[in-house]
């Protein structure tokens, strides 16, 4: 299992030439999973993305997760 996050000014979802979900400024994280992939992996990549230091502290710099 592998993820992606990436900081985005919009993203959206479409199936089948309709939009089935949409967010504007956020977080976007794309998931790659294996046949064999399980619990285990699951919970391994939520703790990475959870780590992540993503938002700026007060000096601006990218220092909080």
């Amino acid at each position: 299992m592998i993820g992606l996050l990436q900081r985005v000014s919009q993203a959206s979802v479409t199936v089948d030439g309709r939009e089935v979900g949409a967010i504007g400024r956020g977080l976007l994280v794309l998931v790659g999973v294996e046949r064999d992939d399980g619990e285990a992996q699951a919970d391994r990549l939520l703790e990475r993305l959870l780590s992540y230091r993503v938002f700026p502290d007060a000096e601006g710099r990218m220092n909080l997760s």
